[in-house]
């Protein structure tokens, strides 16, 4: 294989990534654009190496990826995030039916949506049959969308499709939290629900498939939550049994179409990684509370996850910056090829990025 040896001019700045123009004034931080680097390779063909060990030239960072949440899907137009080509959501149109007619409530102080409280739309997983009628995906005006959004087609960063409500956080709109949450473990209600999510996968993979088609999609970001501050929902064996086997065959669908999966699930999970390797997920950022060198230690070669950058005071000046990216990159890169990891942008110091990847370029070329 080839070395190309680090240059200076690699972080000559090129252009900017496509963003959202509609993305919520609290995500920008986190979702908005980004500059493009003189690389030798683009991002998407970087973070590609590094999912596939096959010699990454740098570690890649959340910046390396983009996500589109269509206001076709109406889960995003009720839950307040819609991110895509189109102009900005007022402040009317958050909230309100999502993609099954459930009603969800914009609350501004939390800058995101709540089911509308009140009667759970099922009391007992068993009603689903009868209740729950399924959107028309073929139906959509995918055409529409595919013009809205044809900038993200081609771009040289990661580009991906989020699903908002999973299987457990759909569980959770219809039939509130409590509820959900007993229907989990409940033997007269976890037969309908493992039905449910049965169906529930065919939709989210016919979304998946069009969503590819429209605008190529190389990824899938799918939020389930699946824990507190303090600890999981519910056990390792519950989630085994009610959620891998439907997990597995969404990552399965995406696998057969060169997408590779992300696994947006917020809580202290740690006990619970084992069961997003059995499904297959290829990378989870998971948030600070996790002990993330534990798991890095765990299971490092077996799932990517998003470790947070070293957090350093506003004052700290260029020499600490740099130095505290050098060590970051001296921790991670003689495991890197084996077990790579992705650098969470959340709350990160901007700073750094250029270190991170002018050192991590420098090791991963020897």
């Amino acid at each position: 294989m080839t070395v190309i040896p680090y240059s200076d001019d690699e972080l000559k700045v090129i252009g900017t990534y496509v963003a959202a123009n509609s993305i919520p004034e609290n995500w920008k931080a986190l979702f908005g654009s980004a500059p493009i680097y003189n690389t030798p390779i683009t991002a998407k063909e970087n973070l590609w190496k590094a999912i596939k060990k096959e010699g990454a030239m740098w570690f890649p960072t959340g910046n390396d990826m983009t996500y589109v949440e269509s206001r076709l899907n109406l889960d995003h137009v009720a839950r307040a995030e819609v991110m895509d080509q189109g102009p900005a959501q007022t402040l009317e149109e958050k909230g309100g039916k999502d993609l099954f007619g459930i009603e969800w409530v914009f609350v501004p102080v939390a800058g995101g949506s709540m089911v509308k409280p009140g009667t759970p739309f099922l009391a007992d997983a068993n009603e689903w049959y009868d209740k729950v009628v399924f959107p028309d995906v073929d139906g959509m005006d995918w055409a529409g969308m595919a013009e809205l959004n044809a900038p993200y087609k081609g771009q040289p960063r990661s580009v991906g499709a989020t699903f908002q409500n999973g299987l457990f956080e759909r569980l959770i709109s219809f039939m509130d939290f409590e509820g959900a949450a007993m229907a989990m473990i409940d033997e007269d209600q976890q037969d309908a629900i493992k039905d449910l999510f049965e169906k529930l996968c065919g939709m989210y993979e016919n979304f998946i498939a069009h969503y590819q088609e429209a605008i190529g999609i190389d990824t899938v970001m799918f939020h389930d939550d699946w824990g507190s501050q303090r600890s999981p929902f519910f056990s390792l064996d519950t989630v085994r049994e009610m959620l891998v086997p439907y997990l597995k065959r969404l990552v399965d669908f995406c696998h057969d179409r060169g997408i590779w999966f992300q696994l947006h699930s917020c809580g202290c999970n740690e006990l619970l990684v084992p069961a997003m390797i059995e499904a297959g997920v290829d990378y989870w950022n998971g948030q600070d509370m996790n002990d993330k060198d534990k798991l890095f230690e765990l299971y490092g070669d077996k799932i990517i996850l998003g470790m947070p950058l070293p957090k350093l005071s506003p004052e700290a000046t260029d020499e600490e910056v740099e130095a505290a990216a050098k060590a970051f990159v001296d921790k991670y890169a003689p495991t890197f090829n084996e077990k790579p990891i992705i650098i969470s942008t959340f709350g990160a110091d901007p700073r750094m990025l250029p270190y991170i990847y002018k050192y991590s370029r420098i090791a991963l070329a020897k």
